[in-house]
């Protein structure tokens, strides 16, 4: 059975895209002329896919941000860059920051208004 856990090893954000796109492309034309639909196999890969892909694009999302406070980005960018608040941007990034191990020191010492 395919599972996000089955595909994760196989595919990196890249590779899983475009063959989520490529299923989705198909799937969007299966009404067509000449289309092809998916098979149900098809079907539950591309569903697998999309859970593998979030999952892939979050792993890289607090690195993202540490770098973008690093480089000066204020909580109310990061916050706009992801479609949300800065209140929201700094309660889900801010204590991780402030608590990161990597000894860049980041997260500290910033307001949460910057």
């Amino acid at each position: 059975m395919l599972t996000p856990e089955s595909l994760d090893g196989h595919f990196t954000l890249v590779t899983a895209a475009a063959r989520y796109d490529a299923l989705r492309l198909r799937d969007s034309l299966a009404g067509k002329p000449d289309g092809q639909p998916l098979s149900r196999d098809e079907a539950l890969e591309m569903l697998a896919l999309g859970e593998v892909i979030a999952r892939k694009a979050a792993y890289g999302r607090q690195p993202s941000v540490r770098s973008a406070r690093a480089l000066g980005a204020s909580w109310s960018q990061i916050g706009a860059a992801q479609g949300i608040s800065k209140q929201a941007a700094w309660e889900a990034h801010g204590r991780w920051l402030e608590g990161s191990a990597d000894g860049s020191g980041a997260g500290e010492g910033r307001e949460r208004s910057a």
